[in-house]
């Protein structure tokens, strides 16, 4: 009996090394990733951080159906190439909003200039 035990003990302290040895075996990983994929992700990172609908002052150039959001925003940008600008659609209507400004303030100073292209642009600030 005391011979079984032995062999017992022994049984499953060799086992128990033996998984303990592999589970310890580790080899490291290189990772090789290609130069067009940071310069996306900064890119990526870019456009989320300027997507921020919520909390900036935007001024909205039309209001109404989805052919003339596009033409309204096709002739935004084409005037002003440096203001981001999308369409938002609210059911059953789109609308066109156009900058990100921080203070109603700096809106109001780019209200005066879009307003000579589209006179019944506003500015709204989108509810959260």
């Amino acid at each position: 009996m005391r011979i079984l035990r032995f062999k017992c003990a022994f049984s499953i302290l060799f086992i128990s090394i033996l998984f303990t040895y592999k589970s310890n075996a580790q080899s490291s990983v290189t990772v090789n990733q290609d130069e067009q994929f940071s310069e996306l992700l900064a890119a990526k990172r870019k456009i989320n951080a300027s997507i921020t609908v919520n909390d900036k002052y935007k001024v909205q150039i039309f209001y109404g159906d989805n052919n003339g959001a596009r033409k309204s925003l096709q002739d935004f940008r084409r005037d002003y190439k440096n203001v981001d600008a999308t369409i938002i659609y609210e059911s059953p209507t789109y609308k066109v909003l156009v900058g990100s400004y921080k203070s109603k303030i700096e809106a109001e100073r780019n209200l005066a200039e879009i307003r000579k292209k589209f006179p019944y642009a506003l500015i709204v600030r989108p509810n959260k």
